[in-house]
């Protein structure tokens, strides 16, 4: 209790500290706005992106101490507040854009080439130069979107070790749950989570080899989007494997999430993936998706066992079968008690041959970003861990470890192992989820929180994870919606017509 007491004033004081008039501009509100009410807001000359970023501004001071969301603001990010301003009232280049004039904060391994840090959360990387800004960034530059900072993460995006808590890094400390403050903020894209949630900004970025998006989306309250692999450029973002990682937008609602996907989509020369993904992008963009009654004739697949059988203490059955309930009445065709070949394969890291593919994968790529780095501290794998042994900064480090560095380290390129490991994991994708999906003629997957996510991970595909209750303690859970390569559209069909019948989530609460 001696602790918890002045935890408890410190989230009195944090909340009550602010008298109302700073929340409302020209009767505008700004908490909890979508991107769409504040473009309303530009045109009515209720607010300016000026005014906007000092809110964002005002409530990171206000709230970061307790949350540890944000790593670093830009120190620009006034100058391109006024810059988005003048082109508003100039009708100057993209002022028309749906992101022109709002503020992002992109997760701490997105690469700018600015005033900014690109470190995964380590010292190791502090001071580190890269040589252009990453392919999403360049995008959201062009759409006229606001640079407001780097969000915390898991360091190394949860690869450096199995016992590090979610949330954690060195430079950034422990994440919190605006939810519930001692509740998991889960996986490596919770700092872009907690600000998202928590009115820190409308928009963010977060980045998912396995369930960083999804994960944190659902212990959050938020929508995250986790794009067919390839569909957004990883160009640029410090890399854990290509052949699973994904760059997606993490907001509050899913309307703005796909006006983000929108704007990060497409080909990129600093990254071949994106070649063969941009196929899939539909003419018109995917705003177009956004269909209040997009469930209808959908076919939703239903995987109970393992999915429905735990859930780690914070699964609400009763919720999801009241959800059950409103896809059907919406519309929707649900395929019950279908299963998933192999399910307790693909879910083992090291069973499937996710780990041993993935650790060998990530000294590659990481080796090929490090050396192409404009300056840096470390250059290899091999500097990483000497770095951390001869600075371990501070006891959580040292306690920590970094047993996943160590094993990545030991691999020698792509070998047999490494052949026969991917061999099985795409084996059990087409065997598995594939197959499912085809012999079903299902339009989509829908679990409980973010269990698929290893599903989703080693086929490459999609997902979609929306606001879906919270537990008893008053922690959220997230339902999702996972479909095959390129099924955004049906995707976001899907997503936003069970978010517009639900309207589950709430702004977070600040519990103990």
């Amino acid at each position: 209790m001696a602790t918890e007491l002045p935890l408890l004033l410190l989230i009195l004081l944090s909340l009550t500290s602010f008298g109302s008039q700073t929340l409302y501009v020209h009767g505008f509100y700004i908490k909890e706005a979508t991107i769409s009410d504040l473009q309303q807001a530009f045109k009515q000359n209720q607010l300016t992106s000026r005014k906007l970023v000092e809110f964002y501004l005002q409530e990171i001071r206000r709230l970061n101490p307790l949350l540890s969301a944000v790593i670093e603001v830009n120190p620009d990010v006034l100058y391109q507040a006024d810059k988005a301003d003048y082109q508003r009232k100039s009708k100057g280049p993209n002022y028309h854009s749906g992101l022109h004039g709002i503020p992002v904060l992109l997760k701490e391994n997105i690469g700018t080439k600015d005033k900014l840090n690109t470190t995964a959360g380590s010292f190791a990387l502090l001071g580190s130069v890269v040589p252009r800004d990453a392919g999403v960034v360049t995008r959201l530059r062009n759409a006229g979107a606001i640079i407001l900072g780097k969000a915390s993460l898991s360091e190394w995006a949860q690869f450096r070790s199995l016992t590090a808590p979610a949330g954690w890094s060195p430079r950034g400390g422990q994440g919190k749950n605006p939810y519930v403050l001692s509740a998991t903020p889960c996986s490596s894209s919770s700092g872009s989570a907690i600000s998202a949630a928590a009115n820190l900004v409308a928009v963010t970025l977060g980045t998912e080899t396995d369930g960083s998006i999804l994960c944190p989306a659902s212990f959050n309250s938020v929508v995250g989007i986790k794009p067919t692999v390839g569909l957004t450029s990883r160009a640029g973002v410090i890399p854990v494997t290509p052949r699973q990682d994904t760059i997606g937008p993490i907001t509050r609602t899913v309307s703005d999430a796909v006006d983000v996907l929108d704007a990060i989509v497409g080909y990129d020369y600093n990254d071949q993936a994106t070649r063969e993904a941009s196929k899939y992008i539909p003419h018109g963009g995917y705003k177009q998706f956004l269909q209040r009654y997009g469930l209808k004739g959908k076919r939703l697949g239903i995987v109970r066992n393992p999915f429905f059988t735990s859930g780690g203490g914070y699964l609400q059955l009763q919720s999801f079968e009241k959800h059950f309930k409103t896809l059907s009445q919406e519309g929707a065709v649900l395929v019950d008690h279908l299963e998933i070949a192999n399910i307790d394969v693909i879910l083992n890291f090291n069973l499937s041959g996710e780990a041993i593919a993935s650790l060998a994968e990530f000294k590659l790529s990481l080796n090929a970003y490090l050396k192409d780095l404009v300056e840096s501290p470390v250059r290899s794998l091999a500097d990483v861990i000497a770095f951390n042994l001869k600075f371990p900064g501070v006891e959580m480090i040292k306690e920590f470890g970094q047993d996943i560095f160590l094993a990545a380290q030991a691999t020698n390129g792509i070998g047999n192992n490494e052949k026969a490991g991917l061999l099985n994991l795409a084996k059990l994708t087409k065997d598995g989820f594939e197959k499912l999906l085809k012999d079903n003629r299902l339009d989509a997957l829908v679990t409980p929180g973010s269990d698929v996510s290893p599903v989703l991970a080693i086929g490459g595909f999609p997902g979609i994870s929306v606001p879906a209750g919270f537990d008893k303690k008053g922690v959220p859970f997230g339902i999702t919606f996972g479909g095959l390569k390129g099924s955004e559209p049906k995707l976001i069909q899907i997503a936003y017509g069970f978010e517009q019948a639900t309207k589950v989530r709430k702004a977070p609460t600040f519990l103990p």
